[in-house]
């Protein structure tokens, strides 16, 4: 797949391009649908499969108060989407100035004399454009104008269930801690990225469970609590607990992610980890002292275990 991260940047229209556009925040099975769908007629007209996305998110400039939590930061969406195997990854920078561009602006410009636009396949209740004046039958009424074809993409619903796949509903799960009906939604489970910091030196001195820690940026926080996880470092997968939240029993009052990693000790402050999140084991609790704590954990290790296996897994 080829990243384009500037409209500049192209320099001739695509043969035949075939395109889709959104946020595409997850990744998710729902997005996997149309992404597949863009392949398919990109293969059927001897063109070129193309999805659209915008960075920052229009909110962050629109509204400088935003607080926006995302299923996947920009690095992991570009790695989701080059799996799907897309000929081109088109990343327009999100600005005031862009956000001004009208609907027929966007259409005539941009996605038919720029990218050479044949077809385009969105979503139900896809809009666009300043105002979102742009809709489906906009985007219609220009086709047939200009050529292009346009096809709109059912929902994508769970298996044996009526609930349509959003992000909007994997937030609110992960949100939860439900990360099992989470994992269905997204197809592979939530992950969060950070490099090793040094922590508060608690939990290989004190507690007898070294922990490696991560601060969390614009990346959706789950629900507080013990999670089982697993962490992906270099070329390797390990198994893991991980505390999300405030640690209750020493008073703290900054968020942290903890994971103490099973059957690990090398040094990994500065590296850069990714943990996923599996199964969650627990609320956060306050616990007497160190004592009672230590022995929790023991418990929350177990548990972990059960749930993950154990040993050592390679990456393929």
């Amino acid at each position: 797949m080829k990243l384009f991260e500037n409209i500049n940047s192209i320099d001739t229209p695509f043969n035949n391009a075939v395109v889709t556009i959104g946020n595409f925040d997850g990744v998710h099975k729902g997005h996997q649908k149309l992404l597949n769908t863009v392949k398919k007629k990109a293969e059927a007209l001897g063109g070129t499969a193309i999805a659209i996305t915008f960075e920052p998110h229009s909110l962050r400039v629109l509204k400088e108060d935003a607080i926006i939590h995302h299923i996947t930061l920009f690095e992991q969406k570009k790695e989701l989407l080059a799996a799907t195997n897309l000929d081109a990854l088109i990343c327009i920078p999100f600005t005031k100035e862009f956000a001004s561009v009208t609907a027929a602006e966007f259409v005539d410009d941009i996605l038919v004399k720029k990218i050479g636009m044949k077809a385009i396949i969105v979503g139900k209740d896809y809009t666009f454009g300043k105002g979102r004046e742009g809709n489906i039958d906009f985007l219609k009424q220009r086709g047939d104008n200009a050529g292009f074809e346009v096809i709109v993409e059912d929902w994508k619903h769970i298996d044996g269930c009526t609930e349509r796949i959003s992000s909007t509903r994997i937030r609110s799960l992960i949100s939860e801690g439900n990360m099992e009906e989470a994992e269905k939604m997204l197809g592979r489970h939530y992950q969060v990225r950070g490099t090793v910091l040094s922590g508060r030196d608690r939990g290989g001195k004190l507690l007898g469970f070294p922990t490696a820690n991560i601060s969390l940026m614009d990346e959706l926080r789950p629900k507080n609590g013990v999670y089982a996880v697993t962490v992906i470092l270099g070329h390797a997968t390990y198994n893991g607990v991980a505390n999300i939240g405030f640690s209750p029993t020493f008073g703290d009052r900054e968020f942290t992610v903890e994971v103490h990693i099973l059957d690990f000790n090398a040094d990994i402050y500065g590296e850069k980890i990714k943990v996923n999140f599996i199964s969650r084991l627990r609320d956060e609790i306050k616990f007497s002292g160190v004592q009672e704590l230590s022995e929790q954990i023991k418990e929350d290790i177990v548990s972990a275990r059960k749930i993950l296996g154990s040993g050592l897994l390679l990456n393929e």
